[in-house]
């Protein structure tokens, strides 16, 4: 059985390193290491570590050409997380019209 969970979605995101990279990936482009660190102030080595994690959580995907990988955005994964915090928005949306109710009818 597959696990839906969001949480190593979001667990992935839990840093700034990270959203910045998805941010950075998010035009839909394939982008080598080099590229995504420009600008960052940490090595390649620390950019490929960051890389990993979201590729563990299904946010990024890998591909290699020739001795250079490169990384592109699994819009997939973000749509999970989008949809998981839908539901629990609308959960509190209605958690809330409910006690705004009770209040109002004492």
């Amino acid at each position: 059985m597959q696990d839906h969970s969001p949480a190593p979605v979001f667990a992935a995101l839990g840093s700034v390193t990270r959203l910045e990279l998805i941010s950075r990936l998010s035009d839909g482009n394939e982008q080598s290491i080099t590229a995504l660190s420009d600008d960052m102030d940490l090595t390649r080595q620390a950019v490929t570590k960051h890389l990993k994690v979201l590729q563990q959580a299904g946010l990024v995907e890998r591909r290699w050409i020739g001795r250079e990988s490169r990384f592109t955005i699994r819009a997939g994964s973000i749509s999970q997380a989008k949809d998981y915090l839908t539901r629990v928005s609308t959960q509190w949306d209605e958690a809330i019209a409910r006690l705004k109710c009770a209040v109002e009818q004492k």
